[in-house]
Parts: C-alpha cells; sequence; structure tokens
C-alpha cells in the first residue's frame, strides 16, 4: 500500500501526518525551504531516517529538528509507523 499523507491543523499548528502501512514503505529524498521547515515526531514503529552521508534508526518518542535544505528521507522499518511533521 502506498504511504498515506493527511494534513494537520490544531489552531496555528500545522503540519502532515505520514503513515507507513508496511515495512518498507518510502518517504523519498527531500529538502525544505523556509515556508516548509518541520520537525519530525515519530508518534509510532520504528523508521530508518537517512540523509547525505548519515543515516539512523529512528523509533516512536523520537524527534528530529531538521535545517532548511538539508536533505532526508524515512524508510519504515515496522509495518504501522507513523510520522507527524509540524512546520516550525
Amino acid at each position: 500500500m502506498p504511504l498515506r499523507e493527511k494534513p494537520l491543523n490544531v489552531g496555528k499548528l500545522t503540519g502532515v501526518v505520514y503513515d507507513f502501512d508496511d515495512v518498507g514503505d518510502i518517504l523519498p529524498m527531500h529538502e525544505h525551504g523556509a515556508a516548509d521547515i518541520h520537525i519530525t515526531v515519530v508518534a509510532r514503529g520504528r523508521l530508518l531516517a537517512r540523509g547525505i552521508g548519515w543515516e539512523r534508526e529512528i523509533a516512536a518518542g523520537d524527534v528530529l529538528d531538521w535545517d532548511i535544505g538539508q536533505k532526508h528521507e524515512f524508510v519504515a522499518l515496522e509495518p504501522r509507523s507513523r510520522l507527524v511533521n509540524l512546520h516550525k
């Protein structure tokens, strides 16, 4: 099943929720500008986060704070993993 995403809007808080249904589901390599830079919170499961020259296994409760232009992608290591991206 493809990666599912839905917008998150709670008052002034905005972002996107990504659901990874199966192991191996991927949010492909991308980067963000000043208008859409975010913080990633792992809400459920385990994923591999990677960028140019680095990779890190992340799990529920982990938080990643991205810089503008920092390329990154995510690969699900467990079914039903979920990321929540909160715009800064």
